[in-house]
């Protein structure tokens, strides 16, 4: 395996991809980058990746006390296959804290 000289989608700058990179790429089953670093970087603040910022929350039922709560996940109905939502009260209660 060696260096590979890539195209980035966005700006069409070209951007090595290395051979350490592929190695690492390879073990976690990802696919090759399609975007410089520069690009990557950009396009994660875009979306508010990037540390630091809020999680988006959304509303939900206490699946124990029926108190109205937010989460930092999109909740799925329990018959659509997903979980029951705890509030942060019986979460904790939960796990014993």
């Amino acid at each position: 395996m060696s260096d590979q000289e890539l195209t980035c989608s966005d700006c069409g700058a070209t951007f090595v991809f290395t051979e350490s990179e592929q190695e690492f790429y390879a073990s976690k089953d990802l696919s090759t980058p399609k975007r410089c670093s520069d690009c990557r970087r950009a396009r994660k603040s875009q979306r508010g990746g990037g540390g630091g910022g809020p999680a988006q929350m959304h509303d939900a039922v206490c699946a124990q006390c029926g108190a109205n709560c937010q989460v930092p996940f999109k909740p799925r109905p329990v018959e659509e296959g997903g979980k029951p939502v705890l509030c942060r009260d019986c979460f904790s209660a939960s796990r014993g804290r």
